[in-house]
């Protein structure tokens, strides 16, 4: 926990220098032609490109894996690596999902059609390595073991809730599952299916979660929820970091997507 606070205490005082003095300190440009990417805890870098080649580098930049099967299964909906020995893509159009080892080679592939998930727009990986599934069809969150058979779900959120999310992120941290819905907010469950929180954090980009802080871009503003406080800050994000596709952090990196080209600023 404290490893987090730090990160993100870093990152906020990088985002305030940069306001005074409009500069960030740059360490490195990677790749071209880059449609998206993501990070994962041990600073190695996942570059999807535009014709569809998922690359992975090291923290130094240096390629060290690739992955040309994607357009087997379709396009290329989503790119999960937090856990770096089990990467997941999401390939929406066929519902299905496959896991990469670190070395971006197939361990297995699950058909959620299958297991009758036709309704599915994200995924995020689940605390015993399974994957975490949200069926819109039924209004319920799922888990899925790696043998494709469900484990867990809960019940139906249309009786819980007001209105069901749909949601566009799920990730699961410190033994709760966030489900972020760009336009009706958060939703924390815990792993027993039981709703802990809802929060109208709406409009929001760039969605993470670090330990139990909660931060994303909406608009040029940079927006920190802290769950354990309820507390909400905003910050004015510098120039250099406007008109951008995606915004990362992840260790003691901020990561940028602009322009096809991966700007990585230290923190």
């Amino acid at each position: 926990m404290k490893y987090h606070i730090l990160i993100l205490t870093l990152f906020i005082q990088t985002i305030c220098q940069a306001q005074a003095d409009t500069s960030l300190p740059l360490y490195k440009i990677v790749g071209n032609n880059i449609a998206d990417f993501t990070t994962d805890n041990l600073g190695n870098i996942y570059l999807l490109s535009t014709n569809n080649q998922l690359k992975k580098l090291n923290p130094n930049g240096d390629s060290v894996a690739v992955f040309n099967d994607v357009r087997r299964f379709g396009k290329l909906y989503q790119i999960d690596a937090s856990n770096p020995l089990k990467v997941l893509l999401y390939y929406k159009d066929f519902s299905t999902v496959v896991a990469l080892d670190r070395f971006l080679n197939i361990r297995n592939t699950i058909d959620l059609r299958r297991l009758k998930l036709y309704q599915v727009k994200t995924i995020g990986q689940s605390f015993d390595n399974g994957v975490w599934v949200y069926d819109e069809q039924e209004a319920k969150l799922k888990r899925v073991a790696d043998d494709g058979t469900i484990k867990e779900q809960t019940g139906d959120l249309r009786q819980q809730l007001e209105e069901a999310p749909a949601p566009d992120f799920i990730t699961d941290q410190e033994r709760l599952v966030y489900l972020y819905d760009s336009t009706r907010g958060l939703l924390v469950f815990d792993y027993f299916g039981n709703v802990k929180n809802k929060v109208a954090l709406t409009g929001w980009q760039d969605f993470q979660v670090i330990g139990t802080v909660i931060f994303g871009r909406k608009g040029t503003l940079l927006e920190r929820y802290q769950l354990n406080t309820l507390q909400l800050q905003e910050k004015n994000l510098p120039g250099i970091l406007h008109n951008t596709t995606r915004i990362h952090i992840a260790i003691n990196r901020l990561y940028c997507l602009k322009q096809g080209r991966l700007y990585i600023y230290s923190l």
